[in-house]
């Protein structure tokens, strides 16, 4: 514990230096999105293409807009979706670089993994919305196609509408599979234990139907889709902490042992 506690006496710095470092940390970043930004809007055209590849898997071959600038902005807001995605790991870093001087060995040790598990977690729920969700909900929602009442309904999807759409969904299902993530580091600072986990199992089987609900279109399966991930993840988090409590104990025995060596 001396030699933690060393470790944080050595990376104490002033006020005023933190905020320096901050600042250093975020310029950083904003020069990972800005060179990302231009990369990414050279191709936001061919990025476009790839996200409306389940619009025309679902038989609708045509986006309008209706105001003059739409089309630019949607471009200038996939080109910038994309950056942050690209910047990522630079951002990730730097806020590992910011945090990890105030952490003890051990909190590091605890920390890292969740930090690299976030994008991953995060890209399996984006694919799965992706290749899984919006086609089955695009389905449903296009539909509505036909002949009513004698006159023809015809869907023509907005290029702003369908962008928004779109982003809904992969941001919605990435950000349901960080639940594990969340969980577990909530875990680790305290405020819930596993026995509180699985004493709110059926509060949170609730949620997760309220969150699929408000989440996706008002078809049945959109919203199965994403509330089963987020309960089976959350049966996954259980899991996890469990493991995590045995590995713990097992540390806090050896080092037990060696004092009372």
């Amino acid at each position: 514990m001396s030699e933690d506690h060393d470790e944080i006496d050595a990376s104490r710095a002033p006020l005023l230096e933190h905020l320096i470092e901050l600042r250093r940390r975020l310029l950083y970043c904003i020069i990972a999105i800005a060179l990302g930004f231009g990369v990414s809007m050279y191709f936001s055209e061919s990025i476009f293409g790839f996200l409306a590849k389940p619009l025309l898997a679902a038989g609708q071959g045509k986006l309008v807009y209706t105001e003059i600038f739409e089309a630019f902005f949607v471009q200038v807001k996939v080109a910038f979706f994309a950056s942050v995605m690209i910047a990522f790991p630079v951002i990730a870093n730097q806020l590992w670089q910011f945090v990890a001087p105030g952490l003890y060995r051990k909190e590091k040790r605890a920390l890292l993994p969740f930090l690299l598990a976030t994008p991953v977690l995060f890209l399996m729920g984006a694919a799965m919305a992706y290749y899984i969700a919006i086609p089955m909900a695009l389905h449903f929602l296009l539909g509505f196609d036909g002949v009513v009442g004698g006159v023809r309904r015809e869907a023509l999807p907005a290029i702003g509408n369908y962008l928004s759409f779109i982003m809904q969904f992969l941001f919605a299902f990435g950000l349901a599979f960080l639940l594990p993530v969340l969980l577990m580091l909530l875990e680790r600072a305290g405020i819930v234990t596993r026995k509180q986990l699985i004493g709110a199992r059926r509060y949170a089987i609730v949620a997760a139907t309220a969150v699929a609900a408000v989440l996706t279109p008002p078809d049945l399966m959109s919203q199965v889709l994403l509330a089963v991930p987020l309960i089976i993840l959350y049966e996954l988090a259980i899991i996890g902490i469990w493991f995590t409590e045995r590995s713990r104990s097992k540390q806090a025995a050896v080092q037990d042992a060696d004092a009372t060596a």
